[in-house]
């Protein structure tokens, strides 16, 4: 698939998805939503690749959320509101990714933005840049991402985050937790580029394993948690990667992994 509304790059196993609408802030249509949907699949086929790296065209904004003018569905009531369902559907598509997302905020970050933001397992900010959930002002409600939200921040700021719709900076969302790390614009690239080659420097069938494991022991309780894991234990043991860093470490020198 030839993509219009998003650039995709994998090289040294690390796969680089880019939102290239800087002229709309690289906002949400449902082109956008398709193409990303299908390049998060076509990575998640990828077994020598380790991490995806997602990040927004430009300078100014990650992504500023739905493109308001360009998300109706089709000439019917129906129609617009299946179309909502690409949100979803990307949402899910990225959180059951057998690879670990790494999420590159390189400026404002609201509304939907923020929802695939969440979507990532790890987000890297350009200090400067904004974020929060600005809908309530437009009289609208971030419904659909109101559930990641709920699942990363504490209940009340959650609330607060939604009701009031103020933005923020981005050392508040690290204090919130919404984002790993704030770095300053000197430094943004070359802190995200460290960031996804430490993850493409591990094994990927380990990263594969270890991810799926924290998917699903999240609603497990902590006995079938415990039970669950301790399969997984046993099939990492098993790998050839194990067996190499373990071999690495006491030979004293850098293991080379080959994903089995």
């Amino acid at each position: 698939m030839s993509y219009e509304t998003i650039l995709y790059d994998s090289a040294d196993r690390i796969i680089r998805i880019t939102l290239n609408r800087p002229d709309k802030r690289n906002a949400l249509n449902a082109k956008m939503l398709e193409e990303l949907t299908d390049a998060f699949g076509r990575a998640d086929e990828d077994s020598d690749a380790c991490v995806v790296v997602l990040r927004g065209a430009g300078d100014k904004a990650f992504c500023a959320g739905a493109d308001l003018g360009g998300m109706a569905g089709g000439d019917s009531f129906l129609a617009t509101h299946e179309a909502r369902g690409l949100f979803p559907e990307l949402f899910k598509r990225i959180l059951n990714l057998s690879k670990p997302t790494l999420c590159a905020v390189n400026g404002h970050c609201v509304a939907g933005g923020l929802g695939l933001m969440l979507a990532c397992d790890l987000a890297i900010a350009k200090a400067g840049s904004k974020f929060g959930t600005p809908e309530i002002k437009r009289g609208l409600f971030p419904f659909m991402i109101s559930a990641l939200i709920l699942r990363t921040v504490p209940r009340r700021q959650a609330w607060e985050m939604m009701l009031y719709g103020e933005t923020f900076l981005a050392e508040k969302a690290e204090a919130m937790g919404l984002v790993n790390q704030t770095v300053s614009a000197e430094e943004f690239d070359a802190t995200v580029e460290a960031a996804a080659k430490k993850l493409a420097g591990y094994s990927p069938a380990v990263l594969r394993l270890g991810r799926r494991s924290l998917v699903q022991q999240e609603g497990m309780p902590l006995d079938g948690a415990f039970a669950h894991l301790q399969g997984l234990i046993t099939i990492n043991a098993m790998l050839e990667d194990a067996a190499e860093g373990v071999a690495a470490f006491f030979e004293k020198r850098e293991p080379v992994f080959k994903g089995k």
